[in-house]
């Protein structure tokens, strides 16, 4: 069994910044992707960054220049640093990172529960 679980999430005003984090846990024998989604209510869930376990990391223009997204590959944790925050940026944030189990053949897809981030104009 595997579980993220996010923490960070919180009230912040415009302009300002947070940093969220998720950690995985359970059987894990090694992590691929990692990223970041966030669903604002009425909106689809949309990608907000990822990040590969050689650090390598994508980020929509919605975000580029304000959102970091960075991993420790010893903690099994992705971080997602974000700055210069705006009001359309107020969602639930979800981890999702792909996860190879021991014993498995396949690495599989697991989410977190979801973490709200509101930002004040």
């Amino acid at each position: 069994q595997v579980q993220l679980v996010e923490s960070g999430g919180g009230l912040v005003q415009a302009g300002g910044s947070l940093k969220v984090s998720c950690a995985a846990a359970g059987n894990i024998f090694s992590i691929n992707s990692m990223a970041w989604y966030r669903q604002a209510p009425g909106k689809q869930r949309e990608l907000v960054a990822s990040i590969t376990r050689g650090g390598s990391a994508y980020y929509p223009d919605s975000v580029k220049g304000r959102f970091t997204i960075s991993r420790d590959n010893a903690k099994n944790t992705v971080y997602l640093q974000m700055n210069s925050l705006k009001p359309e940026d107020t969602a639930i944030y979800y981890c999702n990172a792909a996860i190879h189990s021991n014993g498995a053949r396949y690495a599989y897809d697991y989410w977190g529960q979801g973490t709200q981030v509101t930002v004040s104009s």
